[in-house]
């Protein structure tokens, strides 16, 4: 349930940001009228989101129990390729994202209503696919019921709050160090969903290896006893992973988060330092 409340409200978050971005630039520069458009961009965005939630739900009900668990595998993977883009891309981008938002705002002003629209539907619709697909994924990971999905929900009413404070100036937190730490989190959320969709895959035979166990503390370590259930729900661990699985998990965990805690580089440390000028120059 944690690891799907953290889904929700890093993906919520993002999204509440950029629609407060979009609201207070049209606010601050006169275009408050150009509001309703806005709004319009964002509910599309969000009830196509929604739809796209329930397309999942309710269309994999009806395949065969083969054709799900590929299906449920494939889009597992597919969602932890998208979360991994989406984490390395806020963490380059979180310091340009007011002033690129802003341009593509003005540049919409300046064609038209309908612009302004498709502008807010972007902004704001690929976070809600996004957010979609791999709560959808965590959720069929856990197996837990209602509560990973309720989990998620008030991650993004966490997210909606937190997003109308920053709007009012009544919060202010290093969103830097935020999006780092639950970065963090959510790469390792990610390794489980990752060993979840392989593990479809391989019940779906299409992948070799199904009864070849890694290992089994199944019975130290009960799935359903209360810290069996919360490795689970946090870190979709399993106590009797296959060698793929557990081959998988590691190669995507350590490269991608060494890669993640590494220092940026920015482009004037890696130029050479010009020689040492005349002190009356």
């Amino acid at each position: 349930m944690f690891g799907n409340f953290l889904i929700g409200l890093r993906e919520g978050l993002e999204a509440s940001l950029v629609v407060c971005i979009l609201v207070a630039y049209l606010v601050k520069t006169g275009n408050s009228r150009q509001l309703p458009p806005l709004w319009a961009g964002v509910g599309i965005a969000v009830a196509l989101s929604l739809a796209f939630g329930a397309l999942l739900q309710f269309g994999s009900s009806t395949l065969t129990f083969q054709a799900k668990e590929a299906l449920g595998g494939s889009l597992s993977v597919l969602s932890v390729a998208l979360v991994t883009w989406m984490v390395f891309w806020m963490r380059r981008t979180a310091r340009h994202l007011k002033s690129e938002l802003q341009d593509k705002l003005d540049a919409a002003l300046a064609v038209g209503t309908g612009a302004l629209v498709i502008t807010s539907f972007f902004a704001v619709g690929r976070e809600g696919l996004e957010t979609s697909l791999f709560i959808w994924t965590a959720v069929q990971a856990t197996g837990d019921g209602v509560r990973p999905l309720i989990g998620a929900l008030m991650g993004l009413a966490t997210s909606v709050v937190l997003g109308w404070l920053f709007y009012k100036g009544a919060l202010r937190i290093n969103l830097a160090k935020f999006f780092r730490w639950t970065g963090v989190m959510l790469v390792i959320v990610a390794a489980g969903v990752l060993a979840y969709g392989i593990h479809d895959l391989q019940e779906a035979a299409l992948l070799p290896g199904l009864h070849s166990l890694a290992f089994d503390i199944s019975t130290t370590l009960p799935p359903d006893s209360w810290y069996g259930t919360l490795l689970k729900g946090v870190f979709n661990f399993q106590p009797d992973p296959t060698v793929l699985q557990a081959v998988v998990w590691g190669l995507y965990l350590v490269p991608v988060m060494a890669f993640f805690l590494a220092p940026e580089r920015s482009g004037s440390a890696a130029r050479p330092k010009p020689a040492a000028e005349p002190a009356a120059e």
